[in-house]
């Protein structure tokens, strides 16, 4: 460690293999809290390469807890967190939709860090009991259209760098892995960045696993497609920008996609997208991340035809009736 230490206080970056073995090594706590707290700290300060986080993330599958659903097509909807935004749960709420609109969803989440209420944090609320377990996950997935994996469940490497990033209480490159390391390593994915770099270092990751990828960003700082200003999306084949005009939307205040300050108001909002009771703001916020989550799993859809896909699911209760069958599962 004093080695590397050495090289990166002098302005070199890790190679792949490297950030790999020195995941594992952590996970086989060669190194005390001080030593992955100036790791942490030294890689923060000019900033992750591509190669560094494919080597902490191959490290981190490498340790961690792998689910077999290769027979099924799934995307995972999850943002990089760390917005300071605090809106509701759009990514968690924009998956049943998908679920409803007949796709498959592996959604990869966690409790919160920098808003009220994490995907895991919404879903407890409504008694769902996390699970490891295979059978259970695969028959979310078969029934209800969509399993959740609670991170600390699957990623046993990210409980030995807590204690140091937790100390740091400063963004390190650890707060980007989470949306990498989903434990059944789904073929697609709708991944929302907090801003430009993010979002270019996201697209330069993905084509590297070689995955079916999109990832967004909104020009205003959200990690998800908040409408509340234009938005910039890239898949495998295209990259464009979006108005929310361009999707048949009005744009929105910060105000109206606001989590609330509390776990059981979020919830509520939450459940008024999936029960039709919501504010226009907030459906359409949802219908546009489902939408183009279902653009990632089927490119010959247009966006109008994913929204109008979306906004089915939502309106005509499937979307609901997938969440009521996850929580029959799961609970």
């Amino acid at each position: 460690m004093k080695h590397v230490l050495s090289r990166l206080l002098t302005g070199e970056t890790l190679t792949r293999e490297e950030t790999r073995s020195l995941m594992i090594n952590i996970t086989r706590e060669q190194y005390n809290d001080i030593q992955i707290a100036a790791l942490l700290t030294a890689i923060q300060m000019r900033g992750a390469t591509v190669d560094e986080l494919l080597g902490f993330r191959d490290g981190l599958l490498e340790t961690g807890l792998y689910i077999d659903l290769s027979d099924f097509n799934t995307l995972d909807i999850v943002g990089t967190g760390g917005d300071q935004k605090n809106t509701f749960n759009i990514s968690t709420c924009s998956a049943f939709v998908i679920a409803g609109a007949g796709y498959k969803v592996s959604k990869h989440g966690n409790g919160a860090s920098t808003s009220v209420s994490g995907a895991s944090n919404v879903l407890q609320a409504h008694g769902v009991r996390f699970t490891a377990d295979a059978d259970t996950l695969r028959r979310s997935l078969d029934e209800a259209g969509i399993c959740y994996f609670h991170a600390p469940l699957f990623a046993y490497g990210m409980k030995f760098v807590g204690p140091a990033r937790k100390a740091l209480g400063v963004p390190t490159c650890f707060n980007l892995l989470g949306p990498l390391v989903n434990p059944c390593h789904p073929r697609n994915s709708l991944h929302g960045t907090a801003n430009q770099s993010q979002l270019r270092l996201y697209t330069s990751i993905h084509q590297r696993i070689g995955d079916n990828f999109g990832v967004v960003t909104s020009y205003d700082g959200y990690d998800e497609i908040s409408l509340t200003s234009g938005f910039k999306f890239i898949t495998n084949h295209f990259e464009k920008v979006f108005t929310p005009k361009d999707l048949g939307m009005n744009y929105v205040e910060p105000s109206d996609i606001y989590g609330g300050d509390t776990i059981d108001e979020a919830k509520r909002i939450f459940d008024s997208v999936l029960e039709g009771t919501s504010t226009e703001a907030q459906k359409s916020v949802i219908l546009a991340n489902a939408a183009c989550g279902i653009s990632v799993l089927d490119r010959n859809l247009s966006i109008d035809e994913s929204i109008a896909l979306a906004r089915e699911s939502l309106d005509s209760g499937r979307a609901l009736a997938s969440f009521k069958k996850f929580l029959e599962i799961n609970s």
